[in-house]
């Protein structure tokens, strides 16, 4: 197989539109999208790549209909009980970044039990994957409360304004100890970020299809895989740079 990712990052967007062009609630739409969400978290784990961040609930969400509000916290409370087995015994080590303080007490108290039943998987010398849920997340105020912590340690003494570097200022991000995204995944056709890991996808290769997230699963990750393993990735220099010479 070509040159997988290390780190994808996926923008799981269309679960109302499919429940909609079915005549259904919204609700169901993401319960399938549940589906979704098993179904390629293990593929990943399969094929070795080493984390996986999926854009669950961002800050904006807050805003929609209170019963779909519910209905998706109940959801995630559900799923954090059901996959804590296959979380557990495949060597997946769960994470969360975001403003997980404002989630519903069920929620944060299941999420925090299972990152720390998970805590020692997927670490340097044992083999796993990495799962990040953004939840309550949104990735310009994860960046000023980066800026936040930093300017903080600069009043304190602790760090001098000239010592900032690119990596002091990506260690005080929710996403420290893991490796920047190389790829990144948009279901439904969308072409915007929408404020996702704005500092983090500077160089991830996009990949944007028009199937619903419910839709999306190995299938069409094995060819958003392809797609990754065609693409040379640069980093400003020139094609005849990383070439082998002759």
């Amino acid at each position: 197989m070509s040159a997988l990712p290390k780190h994808i990052a996926v923008i799981m967007d269309g679960n109302g539109r499919w429940a909609e062009s079915r005549g259904l609630p919204r609700i169901a739409g993401h319960e399938e999208g549940a589906n979704s969400v098993r179904e390629i978290t293990r593929a990943c784990r399969e094929k070795g790549i080493g984390a996986l961040t999926l854009y669950s609930f961002s800050t904006e969400n807050w805003k929609r209909p209170a019963d779909e509000v519910a209905g998706l916290m109940a959801l995630l409370a559900r799923y954090l009980v059901e996959e804590r087995r296959e979380i557990l015994d495949n060597g997946v080590r769960l994470n969360a970044i975001g403003q997980t303080d404002q989630l519903p007490a069920p929620v944060r108290l299941a999420l925090k039990e299972l990152m720390h039943a998970s805590r020692d998987n997927a670490r340097p010398g044992k083999p796993g994957m990495v799962l990040t849920l953004a939840l309550s997340y949104g990735s310009r105020a994860e960046i000023v409360d980066a800026a936040r912590a930093l300017a903080k340690q600069c009043q304190t003494g602790r760090l001098r304004p000239d010592a900032i570097t690119e990596e002091s200022f990506a260690a005080a991000l929710g996403t420290a100890g893991l490796p920047d995204p190389d790829f990144l995944i948009r279901t439904s056709g969308e072409l915007r970020l929408s404020n996702f890991l704005l500092w983090q996808l500077a160089y991830a290769e996009m990949y944007v299809c028009d199937t619903l997230w419910p839709d999306f699963r190995r299938a069409q990750l094995d060819v958003a895989l392809a797609a990754f393993g065609s693409r040379e990735r640069r980093f400003g220099m020139t094609g005849a740079q990383l070439r082998p010479k002759a």
